[in-house]
C-alpha cells in the first residue's frame, strides 16, 4: 500500500496550517485531519464554474472573480466556458497555494495560469469584493468548505448578511454569486434571501463521472 507523503506546508493567516500531500499520482490539500480538496474529486468544483457561467448568459466581455485557487478545477472550467474577451481574477489568500499551482500542482492547472484572460491576486477575496462597485458579472466562492467551514470568524466576512450586502454592490446588474459547499446550509440560504437574492440550489456529484458524495452549489442572483 502506498503511503501518503507530505510535500509542503503553508501557514493560514490568522492561524492554522495547510498540508500538501501526495500518494502515488493522487494529491490532497489537508487542514488538520480534514481534506479540503483532492485531485480525484474535481467534479463539483468544475460545476461551480459551468453553472455560474451558464447563469450569466452570453455577455460579450464578462468579468469573473473566483475566491480560492485550490487545485485549479474551477478556473479551468471557467476558462472553457468563457469567451476570449473575458477577464478572470482569482483571489488566493495563501501565497504558498499560488506557488504550488506552479510547482507540484502544475499538471492539474494545465497552463491555465498562463491564459491571458487570467490574473491571480494574492489577497483575501473579501477585500477584493469590498473594494468593488458593480465590477463583476459573477463571483464564485469556494472557500473553507463553504459557509459552514472551519473558520467561522473569517466566513462571516464572506457569508454573513453584511458581507452578502457588500457582494450585491460588487455585482453588475443580473450578476450571479455562486457558492460551493460541502454540505447543505439552510441558515445560509435564509441569509441570502433576506439579503435580496433569488436563490437556486444545485446538488452535484464530487467526481466528474457522477459518483461519490454530493456537494451543494447555490446560484444567487
Amino acid at each position: 500500500m502506498i503511503r501518503w507523503e507530505q510535500l509542503d506546508t503553508a501557514q493560514i493567516p490568522g492561524g492554522g496550517e495547510l498540508r500538501l500531500m501526495r500518494r502515488g499520482g493522487e494529491l490532497s490539500i489537508m487542514s488538520g485531519s480534514i481534506e479540503l480538496m483532492n485531485s480525484r474529486l474535481g467534479g463539483s468544483e468544475e460545476a461551480l464554474a459551468t453553472l455560474a457561467c451558464a447563469a450569466i448568459g452570453a455577455r460579450a466581455k464578462p468579468t469573473i472573480l473566483i475566491g480560492g485557487l485550490g487545485m485549479g478545477f474551477t478556473l479551468r472550467a471557467a476558462l472553457a466556458a468563457l469567451p476570449p474577451q473575458a477577464q478572470v481574477v482569482v483571489a488566493e489568500l495563501i501565497p504558498a497555494v499560488v506557488a504550488w499551482a506552479g510547482g507540484p500542482l502544475a499538471g492539474l492547472f494545465a497552463g491555465s495560469l498562463d491564459d491571458p484572460r487570467v490574473r491571480v491576486r494574492e489577497a483575501d477575496v473579501a477585500e477584493v469584493i469590498g473594494e468593488s462597485q458593480a465590477a463583476w458579472d459573477a463571483i464564485l466562492l469556494d472557500v473553507d468548505n463553504g459557509p459552514g467551514g472551519l473558520n467561522r470568524e473569517a466566513n462571516d466576512l464572506l457569508y454573513g448578511e453584511a458581507a452578502l450586502a457588500t457582494t450585491r454592490q460588487a455585482l453588475r446588474p443580473r450578476g450571479v454569486l455562486a457558492v460551493w459547499s460541502a454540505a447543505p446550509d439552510e441558515p445560509f440560504v435564509a441569509r441570502l434571501r433576506r439579503s435580496g437574492y433569488a436563490v437556486e440550489e444545485k446538488r452535484v456529484r464530487a467526481t466528474r463521472r457522477g459518483r461519490g458524495g454530493r456537494h451543494v452549489i447555490w446560484l444567487a442572483t
